[in-house]
């Protein structure tokens, strides 16, 4: 039965290819001049529309800068990981990857805020 659909479907489309190559050759011999018109004016108008979903699906360059971050963060986490995954040595050599690791790693964008660490905070004035 399934058989039977595909065949089907391949003779349905391969019928509508061959007509649609009949009528394109008939309507260049007819009219070569408003055939190149409508290819033209068929190319332009898919150009168009193509250029205005480019403009408008595209994202702002915040977001561009936050994909390429997230981009970034997953290759060094799944590197991480493989590298944790690959090596199954005893743990001398594993910590001294680790530091090396540490000091290969280029400054984050997060920083420290200092503040009033000491101070404990007045639970009751909520």
């Amino acid at each position: 039965m399934a058989v039977l659909k595909k065949q089907t479907s391949f003779y349905i489309v391969t019928g509508l290819i061959i007509l649609a190559a009949i009528g394109i050759i008939s309507n260049l011999v007819k009219d070569p001049s408003g055939f190149i018109k409508m290819i033209v004016g068929t190319a332009l108008i898919v150009a168009v529309i193509f250029f205005v979903i480019r403009r408008f699906s595209q994202a702002s360059p915040a977001q561009n800068h936050e994909q390429r971050a997230f981009k970034k963060a997953a290759k060094r986490s799944k590197k991480r990981f493989q590298t944790k995954e690959s090596t199954h040595s005893p743990k001398r050599s594993s910590v001294k990857s680790l530091s090396a690791a540490r000091k290969k790693r280029d400054t984050s964008h997060l920083t420290v805020i200092e503040g009033k660490k000491g101070k404990k905070k007045n639970r009751a004035s909520f």
